[in-house]
């Protein structure tokens, strides 16, 4: 009895030995087919890609909002020109567009101040034409930021 007992004892070990050896093999196959051995780099990376998706994603949404000069159109003028007519309409459009969203009416072209569109101005700063176009464009994305509650 002795003698099968070591037989089987000699059978068990081998088998045991045989699969801790067998053990890695099976890792690196896994792996390989997982996406080979940078599996945890290329994880990352997706991980990287998806945040700056989202970061873009909402800094697009902040660019919707509040003024971005650069959506203006460029009509010609000076800088001091340009910029005096945006503020200046976008300052007195987002008062109004306040008031009007508290009157619960949306309707800035009727206003004088739109209509008019010389606050603000001087002759040094060039043509009037030119700044009431800048004008009523800063007007208009100030009214809405401020009917929108911005």
């Amino acid at each position: 009895m002795k003698i099968e007992n070591k037989g089987l004892l000699r059978k068990t070990l081998m088998v045991a030995v045989g699969i801790f050896l067998a053990l890695p093999m099976v890792a690196i196959a896994q792996q390989q087919r997982d996406g080979g051995w940078n599996t945890i780099d290329q994880q990352q990376r997706r991980e990287e890609m998806r945040r700056v998706r989202r970061d873009d994603r909402q800094d697009d949404r902040r660019d919707r909002r509040g003024r971005d000069w650069d959506r203006y159109g460029t009509y010609g003028g000076s800088f001091q020109l340009r910029q005096t007519a945006l503020n200046a309409g976008y300052n007195e459009g987002i008062k109004e567009g306040r008031k009007d969203q508290n009157r619960r009416r949306h309707d800035f072209r009727n206003n004088s101040a739109y209509r008019n569109a010389s606050r603000d101005y001087s002759s040094k700063l060039g043509s009037k034409s030119l700044y009431q176009r800048y004008y009523r464009d800063g007007y208009e994305n100030g009214y809405e930021d401020g009917y929108r509650g911005y």
